[in-house]
């Protein structure tokens, strides 16, 4: 007889908290934990937000690679993060995934100080490979035996630096494995018996034995070693498509189904036994088991709360456009009257709002994949040609083609513009994705003009200005919606390199850049303060600073950027160009990364609101007036 005061039988997962209670399961319970496994993901994230789709399809190789490996001694090196979250559900999170991507909680992306299992942080992707090689370099200078594994996407694969990273990894004959997620990109053989197979006996024990064998004995005989070599680069060339990993000096499997957790399993188990650079190719169903997900992943790529039972999100709030939207509508309205006008984004079509413009103007827009180094030099080399190119990109992104920014575009004085979201602070992605640095890296590179919008209509003719200019120029704006100001598209062009006084004060001036004027507007009403719209940071408004300076006790600057060498600091060198004696405060982003919050609490951590700034300039101004 049963007592009332038991307590009903866990679940497989509730017994799953760390991997050593995943190797514990027997096999036969494997699949079952994945489908909880999937249940709980999309439940926990249809109350937080995040990324989903990816992480659906990688639930049964999530659960393989726990249970073979020996984590987190055997170190599995995920890139981006995006797919990462039944790997944070399987390693001591999962009674904090309510917490995820919220201040004090959770990250989206993995991070080396939340867990000894999350091998090295990422929130970019195509660093997994590089990653692992190091770590595989490591463990042999220091004679340790474990097992280095990246797991990457064929989107990730598509970055030049992935492909750096395979061709050293070959040569150097380290103990690493590579499983590509294959779940978009069609780059393989529709899945079945037969590549299943394949895939078995190119893994397994006997197979390898032999090929070793053979060579080794092969060896010794003049000219039999290399026709040993030919034969099976030819046969499984012509079998698998795996040639071209096989040239960069790694052993190829697959592909395999990636959501046959028995499969996995065997030819895992297989791999861990080899030695040197391995290749697992991994066919995934992105939005794998959730039917929303698996009809538009593109969709449940990134994701606010929804209804888990049907899919359909909450709404956002609110009306209005977002710069994105702005952006999305003034480069389809200029392509339109001007076909010199093509699009470049590196693998960001819907986030930069490219997705109108795609359908209206196919031969004119160009998605490179995750390539933002090729982005900007493809930009560089249309623009030789009287082309105007327009390279959609966020911040963070643009950082990753920085050399080809100064070398290719800004050296050569071409006419690109960049059309830079995401600047400044951007909440729950936190600090792997805040456009903190561009004022920063931009205004010290020659001929390239920068310039950062007060509101959407500003915004919109910032951008008509910029691709107007005869030279390169980039406009920064934020995430999400602005003010609420309209866009009127037959209004004034925007006069170049020229400020706006947006309220006549005493005593003080703010000089407010981009996203920050709203706020100085807050500040001055109670300060009775001058407000500047200085729209510009290079070419910055000098005649507009010392004026400033000269009828007012104190200077102020605000911006959403790094507060070193951010627009603060031009404005700083400007008036110590001109010998301009005046008292100057100047409010940013501190030096340290902001981790995930919402872009208030975010503001609020940097010092940024107008509450915080205005009690720090009643202080300085109280000192002023002290005897």
């Amino acid at each position: 007889m049963s007592s009332s005061s038991e307590q009903p039988t866990p679940s497989l997962l509730e017994q799953v908290d760390l991997p050593e209670d995943l190797r514990l399961l027997e096999a036969e319970q494997l699949q079952p934990l994945a489908d909880e496994l999937r249940e709980f993901l999309v439940k926990s994230v249809s109350r937080t937000g995040g990324h989903l789709a990816a992480g659906l399809g990688v639930v049964e190789l999530t659960v393989a690679l726990h249970y073979v490996f020996d984590t987190p001694r055997d170190k599995v090196i995920w890139d981006v993060g995006h797919q990462a979250y039944p790997h944070k559900i399987l390693t001591g999170r999962r009674e904090r995934m309510n917490s995820l991507r919220q201040k004090g909680g959770v990250s989206g992306f993995l991070k080396r100080s939340e867990s000894e299992y999350d091998a090295f942080g990422a929130g970019h992707s195509s660093t997994s490979i590089s990653a692992a090689l190091g770590m595989a370099v490591a463990a042999k200078l220091e004679g340790i035996q474990r097992e280095h594994i990246a797991v990457i996407g064929d989107g990730a694969l598509s970055a030049g630096m992935a492909f750096e990273a395979l061709n050293h990894a070959g040569a150097l004959d380290m103990d690493l494995l590579v499983v590509l997620n294959d779940n978009d990109m069609s780059i393989s053989n529709p899945v079945g018996a037969v590549s299943n197979y394949l895939a078995r006996v190119l893994s397994s024990r006997f197979y390898n034995r032999m090929r070793e064998g053979g060579k080794n004995v092969l060896g010794v005989m003049p000219g039999m070693r290399d026709l040993m070599d030919r034969w099976e680069e030819h046969m499984k060339g012509m079998l698998i498509p795996g040639t071209l990993f096989e040239e960069l000096g790694f052993n190829y499997i697959g592909p395999i189904d990636g959501h046959d957790l028995p499969l996995m399993v065997q030819t895992l188990r297989n791999m861990k036994r080899m030695r040197g650079p391995r290749f697992l190719h991994v066919v995934t169903q992105k939005g794998k088991g959730f039917a929303p997900a698996e009809g538009d992943p593109c969709v449940f790529h990134g994701v606010g709360p929804f209804d888990p039972d049907t899919g359909r999100q909450n709404g956002s709030g609110g009306s209005g456009k977002t710069y994105t939207q702005v952006f999305s509508d003034w480069i389809c309205r200029q392509a339109a009257e001007d076909e010199r006008l093509l699009a470049i984004t590196p693998a960001m079509c819907e986030g930069s709002g490219l997705v109108r413009f795609a359908n209206d103007f196919p031969k004119r827009y160009f998605d490179v994949g995750i390539a933002e180094q090729h982005a900007v030099t493809l930009a560089a080399g249309m623009a030789c040609d009287g082309l105007k190119p327009v390279v959609a990109i966020y911040s963070t992104f643009l950082q990753r083609a920085y050399d080809q920014l100064i070398h290719d575009v800004a050296l050569q004085n071409l006419d690109v513009t960049f059309a830079v979201d995401r600047a400044g602070l951007v909440g729950a992605d936190g600090a792997t994705h805040a456009g903190a640095y561009d004022l920063s890296y931009a205004r010290c590179i020659p001929n390239l003009c920068v310039l950062a919008p007060a509101d959407e209509n500003e915004c919109h003719h910032m951008l008509q200005a910029a691709w107007e200019h005869p030279g390169p120029a980039l406009v920064r704006y934020p995430r999400g919606k602005g003010p609420g100001v309209e866009v009127v598209v037959d209004a004034a062009p925007l006069p170049w390199g020229k400020a706006e006084i947006r309220r006549e004060g005493r005593r003080v001036a703010l000089l407010c850049f981009g996203s920050m004027v709203n706020t100085g507007m807050e500040v001055a009403r109670e300060l009775d303060a001058t407000v500047i719209n200085m729209r510009f940071i290079k070419p910055l408004d000098t005649a507009m600073v010392e004026d400033m300076a000269a009828r007012h006790e104190l200077l102020v600057t605000l911006e959403e950027n790094a507060l070193m060498g951010g627009a603060g600091s031009a404005v700083a060198e400007a008036l110590n160009a001109r010998a301009v004696q005046v008292p100057l405060v100047q409010f940013g982003l501190p030096d340290e990364y902001l981790e995930q919050a919402t872009q208030a609490e975010q503001l609020e951590m940097a010092g940024l609101t107008a509450g915080q700034i205005l009690a720090s300039l009643r202080q300085r101004l109280a000192r002023f007036q002290q005897p």
